[in-house]
């Protein structure tokens, strides 16, 4: 029976994979086709409902097989809510797929290597998906966003934290709220496992089925001017809410309360590492 569980979790784990790349492979062509043809707007809107369609069809896939299961519901309350920085905290690479998977017009920062990539590179250009970089430019285009009525998700973190609770946060986030007059919603990303965490080989198989859970947290208004002080109380605050998270993946034998584990050679990754 431990033989069949275990070529079980190879299976769903595959299948996950290959069935996001064929579902990034499949909307390539027909973006890499569509965005010249199509009006900025009329692409945007088309570009960001297929991609939180078909996330939203891969999760239900991965809950099909038994891999995962997903509680997302509070997400859905923020559709029309009117334009606000969606912040969450990022454990895994998931996060961004779970709430995209439920709101249809998202502006989303992304790095600008997965806006290259050959996999995601041309849906994220025809959703008008903005780019970590150069910082100008990044901060220019979400503003212009949140001005156009949307909603932004940008990780206060920057990349997958690498401590418990949280990753030291980003400044621009608290900038890009000011200047835009838009309050911070956040969001608490919880999971009972270390899948696909910083660290995680891509193939190496979990425990299933994995818990995920996206939930409203509190929403903070527009900053006064003072950038370093109003990213220090959304740090604080993220640390505060996610001292006692409900759920917890295990934690390595040794590990300090500030590390994570690093399955790929089975020590833990301190907060020192950048």
């Amino acid at each position: 029976m431990s033989l069949i569980r275990r070529l079980t979790g190879f299976v769903r784990l595959y299948l996950g994979l290959v069935a996001l790349g064929a579902i990034c492979l499949t909307w390539t062509p027909l973006a890499l086709l569509l965005y010249p043809l199509l009006p900025a707007r009329a692409g945007r809107l088309l570009g960001r409902w297929v991609i939180s369609r078909g996330f939203r069809m891969y999760l239900g896939g991965l809950s099909l097989m038994g891999a995962c299961r997903f509680d997302l519901d509070e997400v859905d309350a923020l559709r029309g809510s009117g334009p606000m920085i969606l912040a969450p905290n990022h454990p895994c690479l998931l996060d961004a797929l779970m709430i995209v998977s439920r709101l249809p017009d998202v502006a989303c920062v992304m790095k600008a290597a997965l806006i290259r990539n050959v996999f995601m590179g041309a849906g994220a250009r025809m959703a008008r998906y903005i780019r970590n970089e150069p910082l100008i430019a990044m901060i220019r285009g979400a503003v212009d966003s949140l001005h156009a009525g949307q909603h932004l998700l940008l990780f206060p973190e920057g990349t997958r934290s690498v401590r418990t609770p949280v990753s030291p946060f980003q400044k621009s986030l608290a900038l890009i709220a000011c200047r835009a007059r838009v309050p911070v919603q956040t969001l608490i990303i919880e999971t009972d496992s270390g899948y696909l965490r910083k660290g995680w080989p891509l193939f190496r198989r979990p425990a299933m089925p994995i818990h995920f859970r996206v939930r409203l947290g509190r929403r903070f208004p527009p900053p006064d001017g003072d950038i370093a002080r109003y990213t220090a109380e959304l740090e604080a605050w993220f640390a505060a809410e996610l001292a006692a998270p409900s759920l917890v993946p295990p934690a390595p034998a040794g590990a300090g309360p500030d590390a994570l584990a690093d399955p790929a050679i089975g020590k833990p990754v301190r907060s020192a590492l950048p």
